[in-house]
């Protein structure tokens, strides 16, 4: 038997990976393109679904190719923001407050909140700090809902939760810090718009080419009576008091069956790519 530190020295066996990493390196396709390449079974969206669900410019322009409603946007580079003599040039047309967000971090990390008397300048060398791409968002005055998928070749959508915050937006401050609870489960909405949520979950998840679970994420504008996909989070938080759980358990699935759920479709595609590969060889 070789040596525990010789190279090539099997450390263990792994029945499946559940990667629940986020940001940058975790939930990018990064890992899930490591445990490919070591042909162990894993939890979530592949490297694909992973990648462009993190880079928030991809995934806006894979669900607007599915017709999916996104928040009227602008994206630009690094070298393009340099060569502007006035970046407001760069948002023509985006009415304030806008949103100015790395395209590639997670957590609300970077993101500033652009009012009619802030620097947009500030706010993009803010975002600049974190990526080379910079997405800017039209501000859109709303609710914030958020709906699970779960699933491989068929997936379900969970019922609606909402977020609710005292004051002025989700940063990362009320994230982790917040000392109320911002989740309502399940949001009380029409029914109408319950079902389209959930029906616009489905596309978005089917958009990016999801596999496993994502929480989708919605701004709600009462008013005009819109939907619009802020964004999908291929690997959500999964404490027993995140909303993705907490949706699911709304829909009559315990964090249980959750949890045994996803490990089975994690088994269900690693065979069929198997599978798949033999037949390839031959």
């Amino acid at each position: 038997m070789a040596a525990a530190n010789a190279p090539g020295a099997v450390h263990a066996e792994l029945d499946v990976v559940f990667p629940v990493l986020h940001g940058p390196f975790g939930e990018d396709g990064v890992v899930q393109g490591l445990l490919e390449t070591l042909n162990v079974p894993y939890v979530g969206c592949g490297i694909l679904a992973s990648a462009v669900g993190m880079d928030k410019v991809a995934m806006k322009r894979a669900l607007r190719a599915e017709g999916v409603p996104v928040v009227p946007y602008v994206a630009f580079d690094a070298p393009t923001y340099r060569a502007t003599e006035n970046p407001e040039e760069l948002v023509r047309g985006l009415p304030r407050p806008l949103f100015v967000k790395p395209a590639s971090m997670g957590s609300s990390i970077g993101i500033s909140r652009v009012g009619e008397d802030d620097d947009l300048a500030a706010a993009v060398e803010e975002a600049l700090r974190h990526d080379q791409h910079v997405l800017v968002e039209q501000g859109i005055t709303g609710r914030e809902l958020e709906c699970a998928v779960l699933g491989g070749w068929r997936p379900e959508a969970s019922a609606v939760g909402e977020v609710r915050v005292a004051g002025g937006w989700f940063d990362y401050q009320q994230k982790y810090f917040g000392v109320a609870d911002p989740m309502i489960v399940p949001a009380v909405l029409p029914g109408e718009v319950t079902a389209r949520v959930r029906e616009l979950s489905l596309r978005a998840f089917a958009a990016i080419g999801g596999w496993g679970l994502a929480r989708v994420d919605f701004f709600y504008d009462e008013t005009a009576g819109e939907l619009y996909v802020n964004e999908l989070n291929t690997m959500p938080g999964f404490t027993a008091h995140s909303m993705y759980p907490k949706v699911w358990a709304a829909a009559g699935v315990s964090y249980r069956e959750v949890v045994d759920r996803l490990v089975g479709l994690a088994r269900a595609r690693h065979a069929e790519r198997a599978a798949n590969t033999v037949g390839s060889v031959r």
